[in-house]
């Protein structure tokens, strides 16, 4: 049987939903195919937790525990850490590093996705649609008028590297840029300022299920709030509709251009990306390569409606990541 570790938790404002993901994660994979271990990495240590909450630290020369004399090494590593470490290509060198298979993207394509300007900058030569945008990095000097006449009102600003939609604004007039680039800016140094684009938000499912990439039903978010924000997101405040009530025309140029950023970034594992539909046209928001995986989340309820249950799902991308290590 092979011994998988579930990473879980990371150093960002995400980690709680991470370990709730994580908890799901070790609640649907099959125990009579798998040693399931839980990994907190956390910013006071990383440990193996057991069922009696035991904690166990882990030893990072070779990520490997030693519980009661003896020591367990990992076959293959579940990554369902969200934000940093595990989504912005951190873990994933490490583990490289280790030949320890895990379950998302390579490092390259974490770190890159991660960097909302660096993947539109890289995607736009290909025709991928993207907002107007702004970059401020922390230290700049800040040109209100020039911002708000190259993106207009109202406008977005976000931090650059974050997830969750912590530290996101919709800025409606002048007076409130700079409280919101503030806000911004205590979740990263870096900042995306983007146009106000009126249309429908779609989130959209691309992973490799079975060596083929697949784009799963996509889901039609309807927030209650200005943007699809934290509340919208975890707390009820938005409807997420799966499939979207979008006509086939339009369903169709959304799953061509998903199915392109895949891969043209050279994607792999589980990916869930961000369009608004303005027009009938596909514009990209961001990319998400360790996207929620509660039962609530929206991957999950993409891959229930393309009938692939939790446990298939999850199976499916460790038995992709032991295979893609043979190569």
């Amino acid at each position: 049987m092979k011994n998988v570790a579930i990473i879980m938790g990371g150093y960002s404002s995400e980690y709680e939903i991470s370990l709730k993901s994580g908890e799901v994660v070790y609640n649907h994979l099959d125990r009579t195919k798998y040693n399931l271990y839980k990994i907190h990495l956390l910013t006071e240590g990383w440990f193996y937790v057991d069922d009696h909450l035991n904690r166990f630290v882990v030893d990072k020369n070779d990520f490997s525990v030693t519980v009661n004399n003896e020591k367990i090494t990992f076959d293959v590593v579940f990554n369902a850490i969200h934000g940093t470490p595990g989504e912005d290509g951190l873990i994933q060198a490490y583990l490289k590093l280790l030949n320890i298979p895990q379950t998302s993207c390579n490092y390259y394509q974490s770190a890159l996705t991660f960097n909302k300007r660096d993947m539109l900058s890289v995607l736009k030569p290909y025709g991928i649609k993207a907002a107007i945008s702004y970059y401020l990095n922390k230290g700049d000097v800040i040109l209100e008028d020039q911002i708000i006449q190259r993106v207009g009102l109202p406008c977005f600003v976000k931090p650059n590297k974050s997830g969750s939609s912590f530290g996101i604004s919709m800025v409606k007039d002048a007076e409130e840029l700079s409280t919101a680039i503030e806000k911004a800016y205590a979740e990263d140094d870096e900042i995306i300022i983007e146009s106000y684009l009126e249309g429908t938000e779609v989130s959209v499912g691309v992973i490799k299920y079975k060596d083929e990439t697949i784009v799963l039903p996509m889901t039609e978010i309807v927030s209650e709030n200005d943007f699809f924000d934290y509340e919208a997101k975890y707390e009820g405040k938005s409807r997420e509709i799966t499939p979207a009530r979008i006509s086939e025309d339009e369903k169709l140029k959304i799953e061509d251009v998903a199915k392109r950023i895949y891969t043209i970034l050279k994607m792999d594992g589980f990916s869930r990306s961000e369009f608004i539909l303005v027009g009938g046209e596909p514009f990209l928001l961001e990319m998400n390569t360790v996207p929620g995986l509660t039962a609530e989340s929206i991957l999950p309820q993409q891959a229930r409606e393309a009938g692939i249950s939790l446990n298939e799902l999850f199976d499916n991308a460790i038995e992709l990541a032991l295979n893609r290590s043979h190569f």
